[in-house]
């Protein structure tokens, strides 16, 4: 489909069933997939979270959503999100949705490879030990493959051998690394280089004469690399009372702080994982290898800095990039046990692990985009604030019928807290209360003759409508209404509200009162 028909304006106002609907009725979702996320089906069942971990007693859900817009190398992806944390998805959006519109991401990778290590101690010589690998590299290799053929035969296996010379800092003692190169084409690989591994450990301690200790994979994958980019004219980042010079000035700032200090590049990394991680998540691949390696990377100078570049080009563009090491999969049990993996594999089109890796490392750095350019300008705290005002008012156990009412209320009052929501529920319920109070008050009212055919219920904003309480000094008292020239009745037009309605019912019935004692002497005869 093309980029122009996976656009939803506005999906984030729609009801989950519409934007399920909408995202099926555009080919994203086929037909079972569809009845699936409709139905609830697509949810991980007790069985089988039993037989995928030790101890089981439950199943604890997150939130799956969709990041929109995002398009990279002229393909337009709909993302599926596993996140719990607020402004995450919207920020994306509102990120992707402006590169889009010129032109998008650009991203490239290199191979799929994963690093196995081998730990040799106890060499009677190192030297002599490198050289005798170097000599049966090949038949150390051919090994590694025979143990997977069919990784082999899918372009992938065993494609080279590092050695690394560290000393033990407890003894002083050397030891020599060995990295066995594995290239996992469209799996994780984890247990297959591990296999490899442990496989080809007692041949190395023959050809070395030293003792294999630790064999098992490396979390840092350098060897799978994957760069993306982006270019936005300065004039796109205009707004929020800034120019688009302003705006790409401030941005450019930002990252320059990311990139010499290591307490602010850690939170800069952090706000791009908040963009990578749900997607390996939502994929079944382990997040929290991504996040090692991703932060494992970011020391490679010798100091943690900033994953992601953002400067002014030649033009005066904005332009971003990122580098990182993503290795993920697509095929594999882990990932099949899982329904809601396969749905959002399908949902996201991706064809190998490699184009996957693209994807996420486009996610990451539109959504530091979106960070540092709230941060940049109008400040983080208040786009945080409002969208974390949601999940407060869930926690609040506000029904679906007053969860907007209460949302506005606690956003217009900046206290985002749960006891906050809860008074504004409480408030709503006395409204209701007073409100049909109100309704038997005037049926009353009208019984004795006060407040007839007046159509002012709330505080007025000029006067009321009785022309009998437009003369004479009770005007207004007997609708209940106070002069508007009273002190009373600017404290009512200056505070509005329910507050004012309060102050509107309680002059009503002083007016009442005051009106009936005093009728001889006013001028409407007519009532009783």
């Amino acid at each position: 489909m093309s980029s122009d028909g996976l656009r939803i304006p506005e999906f984030y106002k729609l009801s989950v069933r519409e934007r399920v609907r909408a995202v099926h009725e555009r080919g994203v979702l086929s037909a079972d997939d569809f009845r699936s996320l409709s139905t609830g089906k697509h949810t991980l069942d007790l069985s089988s979270a039993d037989s995928m971990v030790e101890n089981v007693v439950g199943i604890m859900g997150l939130p799956l959503a969709l990041g929109m817009n995002l398009l990279v190398n002229d393909k337009q992806y709909v993302v599926p999100m596993v996140v719990e944390e607020p402004s995450v998805v919207a920020g994306l959006g509102s990120a992707c949705k402006l590169i889009r519109n010129v032109g998008g991401f650009t991203a490239t990778s290199s191979d799929p490879v994963l690093i196995g290590q081998i730990q040799l101690i106890e060499l009677p010589d190192i030297d002599a030990a490198k050289r005798a690998l170097d000599e049966r590299r090949g038949e150390i290799l051919n090994l590694a493959n025979s143990f997977h053929p069919n990784m082999v035969a899918r372009g992938g296996g065993a494609r080279d051998l590092e050695l690394f010379v560290h000393r033990l800092p407890s003894s002083g003692k050397p030891m020599l690394v060995i990295h066995l190169l594995v290239d996992t084409r469209d799996a994780m690989g984890a247990n297959l280089v591990n296999g490899m591994c442990e496989g080809v450990s007692p041949l190395i301690e023959t050809i070395t004469g030293g003792q294999a200790f630790l064999r098992i994979l490396s979390n840092l994958t350098d060897r799978a690399l994957v760069r993306a980019s982006c270019t936005i004219p300065a004039i796109e980042l205009a707004g929020r009372g800034y120019t688009g010079e302003e705006a790409r000035d401030g941005i450019v700032i930002a990252a320059d702080f990311a990139a010499v200090d290591p307490y602010r590049a850690a939170t800069n990394n952090k706000g791009i994982m908040h963009g990578s991680d749900p997607g390996g998540i939502a994929t079944g691949n382990d997040w929290r290898a991504i996040e090692a390696g991703a932060h494992a990377y970011a020391c490679r100078g010798g100091r943690y800095t900033s994953l992601t570049d953002w400067h002014a080009d030649a033009d005066g563009n904005l332009h971003g990039r990122i580098e990182i090491p993503i290795k993920v999969g697509i095929v594999g049990a882990p990932l099949e046990s899982n329904p809601t993996v396969a749905l959002n594999l399908r949902l996201l089109g991706v064809e190998s692990a490699t184009q996957l890796a693209e994807v996420m490392a486009a996610v990451g750095l539109a959504q530091n985009f979106a960070a540092i350019r709230a941060l940049a300008t109008e400040g983080i705290q208040k786009g945080h604030m409002t969208l974390h005002a949601r999940s407060v008012v869930t926690a609040s156990g506000a029904p679906p019928e007053d969860f907007d009412v209460v949302l506005d209320r606690l956003v217009q009052s900046g206290v985002i807290k749960v006891w906050k929501a809860r008074e504004i529920m409480e408030d709503l319920r006395r409204e209701r209360q007073r409100g049909n109070g109100s309704s038997r008050q005037r049926s009353t009212d009208a019984k004795l003759g006060v407040g007839r055919t007046c159509s002012r219920l709330r505080p007025p904003r000029d006067r009321c409508t009785r022309t009998h309480d437009d003369q004479g000094p009770y005007r207004g008292l007997r609708c209940g209404h106070p002069p508007l020239d009273s002190a009373l009745g600017r404290r009512i037009r200056a505070r509005g509200g329910p507050q004012g309605q309060a102050l509107v019912r309680a002059a009503r019935r002083r007016g009442a009162r005051q009106a009936r004692s005093q009728r001889p002497q006013h001028a409407d005869r007519s009532l009783p």
